[in-house]
């Protein structure tokens, strides 16, 4: 079989890129949730002076990074895997596991959170929600914006890997030696 055209494997490389770079981003709210958590927990127990907003941004930042880091979780390969059977199959077997399992089971159910939460984001939005609680963070619509977000990020990652899948499984199988 012919190798697999340019235009292919220009995507995926664009996507796969797109991912490095928002999961690098990302990581930086880690840096800054560490922070937040030790200046909070400082406040509280030595002067006794907590904050609803600081708790829930934190609540808010840990969203985030969850949300908006799957993307670049499957782009290295490095989400939890159950792989008792997996690990021990053969590069073209795990090939049609991967882009059958992207395929029927990884963008149905990102379309599904996305579909599904779209209504309650734009509910958020047009009410302009904020925190029920004294104190609490103002908008919070952005942060449940990020759910279909996320959900596409992994979704436009996952598009990519079903494609790279697809581009193995084109290749001439190797001979077994």
């Amino acid at each position: 079989m012919p190798p697999a055209p340019r235009p292919l494997q220009r995507l995926v490389g664009a996507i796969d890129g797109f991912s490095e770079w928002t999961g690098r981003a990302v990581a930086w709210l880690v840096l800054a949730l560490v922070l937040l958590i030790a200046y909070d927990v400082t406040m509280r127990y030595l002067f006794t002076s907590g904050s609803v907003a600081l708790q829930e941004l934190e609540w808010h930042l840990f969203a985030l990074i969850f949300l908006l880091a799957a993307a670049y979780t499957a782009r290295h390969d490095a989400h939890v895997r159950v792989d008792i059977f997996y690990s021990r199959c053969a590069p073209r077997t795990r090939a049609w596991i991967d882009l059958l399992g992207g395929l029927f089971l990884l963008l149905p159910f990102c379309l599904l959170i996305i579909y599904c939460s779209w209504p309650f984001v734009l509910n958020s939005f047009a009410m302009h929600e904020s925190s029920p609680d004294p104190g609490g963070l103002p908008a919070r619509y952005l942060i449940k914006a990020a759910i279909p977000a996320g959900f596409a990020l992994l979704m436009l990652q996952g598009i990519a890997d079903i494609l790279r899948q697809a581009v193995i499984l084109s290749r001439r199988p190797e001979p077994e030696a």
